[in-house]
């Protein structure tokens, strides 16, 4: 007897107690109400309830049994959501074969269209079409992506994670893994954003999203990006959330992400502070602070960041990544391996503990293993160039400059709009004797960096002026090394290519000033020391026919 009430409304009241326990994290009572109420109605609805609160308590066995087991489970499988449920059961308990088999056969091209061989009658059973939710069949190619990237089959995981997105582009999850993993080349990122299709109240979210992939594209493409979203008054237009976006921890952590990119560590790492002060759990966040930390040489940040992420999250890679580069600040290099090394061994997918450990080994020398590292790198994060920037940079100084050279095309083919990649081709053009090429070169990172030029490219700028004076385009390597010079006035390379670019032009008193001032940053200098007394004698000599 149910104490007055009807048979109905007891129930009823029992499914508000079980989403009350959910919604309080209370998943023992969950489980124990939503048992009665499937045992009193078979519904289900009632039993796919009890199914979701077994999950939710970490009953997966026992959640996979009722859905799988009961007497009434093929027509319930028959519904995507008690699919994709058991699947998400066989997730957690890594039977990834088993998950792929639960979720039915299905193919998908490389370009994320998915062609379902079995299931067409069940897409018609999807009850999550509504504008906000996400599309279970979004979820369902996600959770394939998953599945088939823990079988390390990365190719499949790629496809099915860009089928996720274009299922509905809210499945952000999907986004965050081809790009995090560095699964998709620029070009691809580009493509796959263009084909999504955004429902119209969603217009600013096609532009965080554009925020978020590499950020390599031209500094004024990217700033206005970022200048749309952070604008006052964009939700008048595309969304609700414009007036909230401009202090949003995400959009700022990408842009100090875009400034780091740009070689600003400073303002990078002055963003991250900031960040971090408001949110200190903002791992994305953290990872960019801890490289701009290292690329500003602060040890004591990286020391007690380290210490904080080891106690917080050890189960993290990120956290023994951090360990590392405080020891490679501290040109620790054996430990800084070591750390970078247990990055690795606890999550293989995270990139930035095989560029450490490949630079480690690099800092010693030890090119075997250095290469190695970055070969993994290569064939694990296929959209990422760093590891074949860094391979061909490995080659250069072995002076096998051929190879360099093939492998600093590829990371171009990989990332076309990085700065960096088209100053070490120029690098190994010089060092070739491809003058003119190397000329090139230059002046296309140059022209990439413009609108951001800064003390990171004052070595770029020499080169340019060193090829130019090989071609005897003494003028225009005079403004360059001038140039160079208003980001760094102790540069021994760039007073003496100065010296020796006037000394030719036969301006005699400049070279002799440019030769005393290299001196004077390096008094036993073997090359100006021999160019200055030439430089004195030539203009001896030329004083002397002047007065004849």
């Amino acid at each position: 007897m149910m104490f007055g009430r009807t048979r109905e409304e007891a129930v009823e009241r029992l499914r508000g107690i079980v989403r009350d326990c959910v919604t309080k994290h209370l998943y023992s009572s969950a489980i124990f109400f939503a048992d009665k109420v499937a045992a009193a109605t078979s519904d289900p609805a009632d039993i796919y309830m009890q199914a979701q609160a077994l999950f939710l308590g970490r009953h997966f066995r026992r959640a996979l049994h009722l859905l799988t087991s009961s007497s009434s489970s093929a027509s319930l499988l028959h519904d995507l959501r008690f699919r994709y449920l058991a699947a998400k059961c066989l997730e957690e308990l890594k039977e990834w074969h088993q998950c792929l088999a639960m979720l039915g056969d299905a193919t998908v091209d490389e370009h994320g269209n998915v062609q379902d061989q079995n299931d067409s009658s069940a897409m018609s059973l999807d009850k999550d079409g509504e504008d906000h939710e996400i599309n279970i069949i979004a979820a369902i190619c996600f959770l394939r992506g998953k599945a088939y990237e823990a079988l390390e089959n990365r190719v499949q995981a790629r496809q099915w994670y860009k089928a996720a997105v274009k299922a509905d582009p809210l499945c952000y999850e999907a986004l965050e893994c081809l790009v995090d993993n560095y699964m998709l080349s620029c070009e691809e990122e580009s493509s796959l954003l263009s084909s999504l299709q955004f429902g119209k109240d969603d217009g600013w979210l096609s532009t965080f999203y554009s925020c978020l992939i590499k950020k390599h594209d031209k500094e004024s493409i990217v700033e206005a990006k970022f200048k749309d979203l952070e604008r006052d008054g964009i939700g008048a237009s595309d969304s609700p959330f414009g007036y909230s976006l401009k202090s949003n921890t995400d959009l700022l952590s990408g842009k100090a992400e875009y400034y780091h990119q740009c070689g600003e560590y400073q303002k990078c790492f002055e963003l991250t502070s900031m960040l971090l002060g408001r949110d200190p759990f903002h791992l994305k966040c953290t990872l960019i602070h801890i490289v701009a930390a290292m690329e500003l040489g602060h040890s004591n940040d990286l020391y007690l960041m380290a210490c904080n992420l080891v106690r917080d999250y050890p189960q993290k890679a990120l956290s023994w990544f951090a360990v590392g580069c405080y020891y490679y600040c501290i040109k620790k290099y054996d430990q800084a391996r070591r750390y970078f090394g247990k990055a690795t061994s606890i999550d293989g997918s995270f990139p930035p503990a095989w560029i450490g450990s490949g630079n480690a080994y690099a800092a010693q020398e030890e090119s075997d293993q250095a290469m190695a590292a970055f070969r993994t790198g290569a064939r694990l994060f296929p959209g990422c160039h760093l590891p074949m920037l860094y391979i061909g940079m490995e080659y250069m100084r072995t002076h096998n400059f051929k190879l360099a050279e093939q492998y600093f095309l590829q990371a171009k083919t990989i990332c076309p709009s990085d700065p960096l990649v088209y100053n070490e081709l120029g690098v190994v053009a010089y060092h070739m004797k491809e003058y003119p090429k190397a000329v090139q070169w230059f002046e296309k990172t140059l022209a990439r960096v413009a609108s951001s030029l800064n003390e990171m490219w004052e070595p770029t700028l020499v080169n340019l002026a060193h090829a130019q004076r090989k071609l005897k385009m003494y003028h225009k390597a005079v403004s360059y090394y001038e140039k160079a010079l208003t980001f760094s006035t102790q540069s021994l390379s760039t007073f003496a290519g100065l010296a020796y670019t006037y000394h030719l032009q036969g301006n005699f008193d400049a070279a002799i000033a440019h030769y005393h001032k290299a001196l004077w940053l390096k008094p036993d200098d073997l090359f100006c020391t021999e160019m200055l007394s030439l430089a004195l004698e030539d203009d001896c000599r030329g004083n002397a026919r002047r007065w004849e």
